[in-house]
């Protein structure tokens, strides 16, 4: 379904979308990197809001989002067309799909409607995922807003490209957020995401820490972005900001457009203790050995929550506190069937 963009402005015969830091100048006719916004008439049209690529209920945990409601299931939504293109991307047939192949038609009430109908424990909300949840932003912001008047939670899984003013007007409706950092260096950016640099990323997760519940993703690539100086400043500059914050350092495997070898596992092992010395919760994703994806206590490292797959097992936690040593845990919202 076609809808006027919100963040846009003319330039002489030109239109320029404000929504991402790619700023797209755009002549009549030509869509955006995103591949969904294209300019009709003079002005910025979304071509996909509604359009559903992809829908399923998934685990919590596999957003990945370890310390927001455990044990939940979430309806998960996604369509197509993404702010980046990465030579690694995994869902690549939707980042660089079309809308016009879209068949799925979705609206605000009728994602209510399926959640209303749903089981007590898929009746958390709503993630936006798949694909680049920004470049759907007319519909999450609209959904968004409703499912949080009907007391739903809204999640997004997202690279974290967005300009601020879009990213503040969302923020009011989302509770949760895991966000991409693709790595610590602006010529990775630039080179195998085709983006502008890591700043404006930074700034995303900046601004949304102090809006709601956030975990951050690396994807660990041999040789591009595994350097160690490179991880340990990215590991710095989140315990600068808030050592709380749940990372997820995840193992690479060739895909899409990039054939190197998957990540040893010996890198990633020393990239979790590394980060343990100064992060309170730190996971390896993509892993066999699953005591990667358990949480330990920050302070007494007493095991807490178990994890096998994407199942969990309460070990050591009693009122969001270590049953152990009494040391708080950020945990947002309950473990399902209990109440923490």
């Amino acid at each position: 379904m076609i809808r006027e963009a919100r963040y846009y402005q003319r330039q002489d015969d030109k239109v320029s979308c404000l929504l991402c830091p790619q700023a797209c100048l755009l002549q009549e006719g030509q869509k955006g990197i995103c591949g969904v916004r294209r300019v009709e008439e003079g002005k910025l049209v979304t071509l996909n809001y509604g359009l559903c690529a992809a829908i399923s209920v998934d685990p919590i945990e596999k957003k990945p989002l370890y310390h927001f409601f455990p044990g939940w299931e979430i309806l998960s939504l996604g369509t197509v067309g993404c702010s980046l293109h990465c030579s690694f991307c995994q869902n690549w047939s939707l980042s660089r799909g079309d809308p016009q192949k879209l068949q799925e038609q979705l609206t605000p009430s009728g994602v209510i409607g399926l959640l209303e109908s749903s089981p007590p424990e898929q009746q958390l909300g709503v993630a936006y995922t798949y694909n680049e949840p920004f470049v759907w932003y007319e519909f999450v912001r609209d959904t968004s807003e409703l499912l949080s008047e009907n007391g739903y939670r809204n999640v997004l899984v997202t690279n974290g490209m967005v300009n601020r003013e879009p990213l503040e007007e969302l923020l009011p409706f989302i509770h949760g957020i895991n966000i991409d950092v693709k790595a610590f260096r602006d010529d990775f950016y630039r080179r195998y995401c085709k983006g502008k640099g890591v700043k404006d990323i930074l700034r995303t997760v900046e601004i949304s820490a102090a809006s709601c519940h956030v975990e951050l993703t690396y994807l660990v690539i041999p040789t591009l972005n595994d350097d160690p100086a490179e991880v340990q400043e990215f590991i710095d500059w989140v315990a600068a900001l808030d050592r709380d914050i749940p990372v997820h350092f995840s193992r690479y495997s060739p895909c899409y457009q990039l054939d190197l070898p998957a990540t040893p596992l010996e890198t990633m092992e020393k990239i979790y203790n590394i980060a343990r010395e100064k992060l309170s919760y730190v996971y390896l994703g993509n892993v066999m050995d699953t005591d990667f994806s358990n949480t330990f206590c920050p302070n007494c490292d007493n095991l807490l929550l178990k994890r096998a797959g994407f199942g969990i097992r309460n070990m050591g936690l009693e009122q969001k506190k270590c049953k152990k040593c009494a040391a708080g845990i950020r945990i947002y919202g309950d473990i399902y069937g209990e109440k923490t």
